[in-house]
């Protein structure tokens, strides 16, 4: 059964827009406070309605104290929205040498903030090889053609992450 025909309240496409949005944003499980806080709700409300995303596969519950709620590809998916359920080979240059990887996500946070455009770019495999300063280029991405160069700002080598102060981003144009 595809996702799609399921038919959701206000309320709860509400709360699964909230965790998409806000869990693309932090790359981490959303609170239910937090949830509670964004939508104006009670938090005990938000716990019961939860409940009724995570039994539709909407959500994943993530325990502990660090713990709340992520999406699943389903969520992205019941919202129309684009999530990268399968990582693409894309091609990055480091200082002009070409490198074949496998890029799981590309943020562009501040997209709309020309002075401070970054890119936090999440690869499969590790990005040990990377120093804070590399030029480097990627692209162009499987659905968008999308094409970004700038300038190693930060490598989280234990997330496999790259972040970019984004000189240039380019997609092809429509004719």
């Amino acid at each position: 059964m595809r996702m799609e025909q399921f038919d959701l309240s206000d309320d709860q496409e509400a709360l699964l827009t909230e965790v998409v949005d806000t869990y693309r944003t932090t790359e981490s499980p959303v609170s239910g406070a937090d949830i509670a806080e964004a939508v104006g709700q009670q938090p005990g409300t938000v716990r019961n309605r939860m409940q009724n995303l995570k039994a539709l596969n909407l959500v994943e519950g993530i325990p502990g104290p660090k713990g709340g709620y992520k999406p699943t590809g389903n969520a992205y998916e019941v919202l129309d929205r684009q999530g990268i359920d399968d990582p693409e080979s894309i091609i990055l240059s480091k200082d002009f040498g070409r490198v074949d990887v496998t890029v799981e996500e590309i943020e562009l946070p501040d997209v709309y903030d020309p002075e401070e455009c970054i890119a936090r770019i999440h690869f499969s495999d590790s990005v040990s090889e990377f120093e804070v300063g590399d030029p480097v280029a990627i692209g162009p991405t499987p659905v968008s053609g999308l094409l970004l160069a700038g300038q190693v700002r930060e490598v989280v080598k234990g997330a496999n992450q790259l972040v970019v102060d984004v000189v240039q981003l380019e997609t092809p144009d429509d004719e």
